[in-house]
């Protein structure tokens, strides 16, 4: 007999493959009830045979159950962890699949704005248009919320956000979800360990826009309505100013970005999930990649928008659960535990020898 764990853990599994609502209790009584009948099965959920057989098909098309050798008419279920170990191959296939369209993506977006924003000042009402201050950039944000009507796209780095900014964002988030305007951001993991970043993402959850967080973001960006985007003139230093761009194939190019990267992210209020010791969150598995190209421990974690003592606290962890005591066996035990590529390795920085 299947244990209630079981059967929960069914049901969880059900809803990883997108089953219609009507098959899971079906499925869920074939794991309660093993040699179960479909006239019984009728019965019990109340719903007629040719329903009931339409919902078997559907279960029988994914290998979760089977007629008993004995008698054809008895209904047995399979054990349901291949068909789960199944689906997530496919996922982290699709994972991996759209991690590397980001990545030349990446590089392709790079390389269209050093070469048609960086390279070039030009004046307003042209393609590109050069915000040199703070100022200029907000009063233009001003302008650009204020015509836009169905969407805006974010990428928000830097870590915690300071109360100046929250509080400054505000009134321009208001006025465009007032509108019904689609607002969709993308913070740094780190923000969950700050309650006020924490608080003002959540407060833009509840109020009908949409929040997620990444482990590490290349550049600040905002997209308005898929016709002119804000990139940094200096992605290091968001104080110099900003370059407004409407050129098509940029804007089209940073939206397609924004949208694989979106896709990677998690909502701001998932839960952490479990892991074995082997494992790692998105968060260490960047730090870990960043520490392979030979980022020091401070640029890492400005990457990362975390201090310098939590990065160093997310090494010993991380070390501690590979059993690594050095930074060169870090590198050696994550690539061999899939979390880098397997020539990666470190240099010993402080922290570690």
């Amino acid at each position: 007999m299947y244990t209630l764990t079981g059967v929960l853990w069914g049901g969880l599994m059900l809803k990883s493959v997108n089953l219609d609502k009507a098959v899971e209790p079906v499925y869920l009584l074939l794991l309660r009830r093993p040699g179960i009948t479909i006239a019984e099965i009728s019965a019990v959920l109340d719903i007629a045979d040719t329903e009931v057989k339409k919902c078997l098909d559907v279960l029988a098309d994914l290998a979760l159950i089977r007629r008993s050798w004995q008698d054809p008419e008895i209904l047995m279920p399979m054990n349901p962890e291949k068909v789960f170990e199944a689906v997530l191959s496919q996922k982290q296939a699709e994972l991996a699949k759209k991690q590397h369209e980001m990545e030349e993506l990446r590089a392709v977006a790079a390389r269209l704005v050093n070469e048609y924003a960086v390279e070039y000042s030009y004046g307003r009402g042209e393609a590109c248009e050069r915000l040199a201050s703070v100022e200029a950039v907000r009063a233009r944000m001003d302008d650009l919320v204020a015509a836009t009507t169905a969407e805006t796209l974010a990428f928000a780095p830097g870590g915690p956000q300071t109360p100046e900014n929250r509080a400054a964002s505000r009134p321009l988030a208001r006025s465009l979800l007032s509108r019904s305007v689609v607002m969709k951001t993308i913070y740094l993991d780190s923000v969950r360990n700050d309650p006020g970043s924490l608080e003002h993402a959540l407060w833009l959850s509840e109020n009908g826009a949409e929040t997620r967080t990444v482990p590490v973001l290349p550049l600040r960006l905002q997209i308005f309505d898929r016709r002119s985007a804000l990139i940094p003139i200096n992605p290091e230093d968001s104080s110099q100013g900003a370059i407004l761009v409407e050129e098509p194939g940029i804007v089209a190019a940073l939206y397609a970005f924004f949208r694989l990267v979106w896709e990677t992210a998690s909502p701001i209020a998932q839960p952490k999930r479990t892991r074995d010791i082997s494992a790692a969150s998105p968060q260490e598995r960047e730090l870990l990649r960043l520490l392979a190209e030979g980022l020091t421990d401070e640029a890492a974690a400005r990457k990362l928008g975390i201090s310098l003592r939590t990065e160093r606290r997310m090494i010993t962890e991380v070390s501690a659960r590979l059993e690594a005591h050095s930074r060169f066996q870090l590198g050696q035990r994550a690539a061999e535990n899939g979390l880098l590529s397997p020539d990666a390795s470190f240099t010993a920085q402080s922290g570690m020898t």
